[in-house]
């Protein structure tokens, strides 16, 4: 019981010192609203004023926030018992457009947090110029707005739409032609061949994979941007990965699929390593078959897993990851072990491959 109260007085002891620090420096006023205000209006100030109600001198040390876009201005001039300061907080909101609130820690000479300053507000988005808007330069007056339209999964049985938008920044007429480098699967394109002056839209892009399409796996699909008849040496890039569709499976009988390790090292000695060899294991801790849908890599690495193998509900697979260091010229080599199962949660499993030279 003695020990109980020992303990509480020493806490209460604390915060009382603690309680005596804060008021060295007492701000009037520790935050400030700027309300809306606009991006491209330039930097906007606040003034706090703070009254030393210590009995000794007290010198602001640095007033810092977590975010570039506020900064401060105060003097280092020693505050004397009774008298006052102030500490002017900017915001700069050029390239932070929405709503904001940030923070500044006010640090006295003795290296202590005296105070913490908000200014917060809501940022009015400039207008974006169409350079802004479409940055890709696609040649003769068209821009698009990326060069890349990614859809992430691509779910069998589901119809899936992206888009990438264009404009043509003329006052005369173009035409549009995308010609694939490769033979896209499961994939529809529609875009206009004719663009009339000024016109904005989209050229949109769908992916359809039937439940009975054996293809599993990233669709990587390059197109060739022509304008007016010309090669503009531009690519537009459509990616995704072709997975199961969870809602076509039975909650009941749903796999999980694990790896035994994300990361496998190889060191090797070039003149007297040839092949190197690690096993790793696959486990399945779901209630269902797991099934391998498909396995990738970039050929540096090569791997005995095969596509169509099953790991039966709680059980597990070794299989082997092997690098021939003849191939390799010296140096480092990196590469990527993708494994496409129908575990519907985490269809995609990534094992990240290294070899370094001694």
């Amino acid at each position: 019981m003695a020990l109980k109260k020992f303990i509480l007085l020493i806490i209460f002891v604390l915060a009382s010192l603690d309680g005596v620090a804060q008021e060295n420096l007492v701000f009037e006023a520790d935050s400030w609203s700027f309300g809306d205000i606009h991006e491209e209006g330039g930097v906007v100030s606040h003034c706090f004023t703070a009254e030393n109600r210590s009995e000794k001198p007290v010198v602001i040390l640095n007033v810092v926030g977590a975010c570039r876009c506020v900064s401060a201005r105060f003097s280092r001039k020693p505050v004397l018992p009774g008298e006052k300061t102030e500490v002017v907080v900017t915001f700069d909101p050029m390239g932070h457009p929405g709503i904001f609130s940030k923070d500044m820690g006010v640090y006295t000479a003795d290296r202590r947090k005296v105070a913490s300053l908000t200014v917060a507000g809501n940022v009015l988005a400039r207008p974006k110029s169409i350079e802004e808007r479409y940055p890709v330069d696609a040649g003769e007056g068209l821009r698009l707005q990326s060069s890349s339209c990614s859809f992430s999964y691509l779910y069998k049985e589901h119809d899936t739409h992206a888009g990438v938008g264009f404009v043509n920044t003329t006052d005369r007429p173009l035409t549009l032609e995308l010609r694939a480098r490769n033979t896209p699967h499961g994939l529809t394109l529609t875009a206009p061949h004719k663009i009339a002056p000024r016109e904005q839209g989209s050229i949109d892009f769908g992916y359809f994979f039937p439940k009975d399409d054996p293809y599993y796996g990233t669709v990587n699909d390059v197109w060739e941007v022509w304008v007016n008849g010309k090669n503009k040496r531009v690519l537009l890039v459509t990616h995704g990965i072709v997975v199961d569709n969870p809602k076509s499976q039975d909650k009941n009988s749903t796999p999980k699929g694990n790896i035994s390790e994300n990361i496998v090292k190889f060191v090797f000695d070039k003149h007297k390593t040839k092949v190197l060899h690690r096993r790793l294991t696959l486990s399945n801790s779901g209630r269902g078959a797991l099934i391998v849908r498909a396995v990738e890599h970039g050929g540096v690495f090569s791997t005995d897993l095969r596509r169509g193998i099953r790991v039966e509900a709680g059980g597990e697979l070794s299989f082997d990851i092997s690098f021939d260091a003849r191939k390799c010229p010296g140096g480092q080599l990196t590469d990527r072990l993708i494994l496409i199962t129908n575990d519907p949660l985490r269809p995609m499993i990534r094992v990240r491959m290294v070899a370094s030279q001694l």
